[in-house]
């Protein structure tokens, strides 16, 4: 099943978001290492795969919010309370825009750094820079603001992971089994069972 229905996701909906993840974890570790080694040319190296899969991420959180708008969401669980159901949908909203948001502030941050190192995308290709003012004072405003943001969607992040375990071991729901695509066979399986 590719397209999400009202119980269960898809399995690209499934894909996009596992693949977004791992990607986005993996970056926070890079972006941490990045800033303590002193080998320098280890650290261009970094720079330069950090900047990739920020881009990556890019590219593939917009590809996610096209199939997102054409595809409808399952429904929440039946004992869900409205409190939960609205943190739910403000941490699915704040990471959807941390998806963009910190990519693009990254760009901001290489496009203003008065050392203008360019950035190779994967060493495939040259990412332009924007057209933003070259300074220290931008850079270290777009630094901040890179930083600030990776922090606070790490924290939702987690929060959200915590969530899907809480779902998963205490109410005993389909929250994190429909993502992960057992929610759909274990009905198939059922309704096989009911059949026979």
């Amino acid at each position: 099943m590719l397209r999400n229905n009202t119980e269960s996701y898809g399995l690209v909906t499934i894909l996009f978001h596992w693949i977004i993840a791992i990607i986005f974890i993996g970056q926070i570790l890079l972006g941490y290492l990045m800033v303590r080694t002193s080998d320098f040319a280890l650290q261009f190296s970094l720079f330069q795969w950090h900047k990739s899969f920020g881009f990556l991420i890019l590219g593939l959180s917009a590809f996610r919010l096209l199939w997102r708008m054409a595809n409808p969401r399952p429904r929440d669980p039946v004992d869900m309370s409205r409190i939960e159901r609205l943190a739910a949908h403000m941490a699915h909203g704040i990471l959807y825009l941390a998806l963009f948001l910190i990519p693009l502030t990254g760009w901001a941050l290489a496009s203003s750094s008065p050392l203008q190192i360019p950035t190779f995308a994967f060493n495939l290709v040259v990412i332009p820079s924007l057209p933003l003012t070259i300074s220290d004072q931008a850079e270290a405003f777009w630094t901040a603001s890179h930083a600030w943001l990776a922090y606070l969607s790490a924290f939702i992040a987690a929060a959200h992971i915590l969530a899907a375990f809480h779902h998963h071991f205490w109410k005993k729901d389909a929250v994190l089994r429909r993502m992960l695509g057992w929610h759909s066979r274990i009905r198939i399986a059922a309704q096989k069972d009911i059949r026979s």
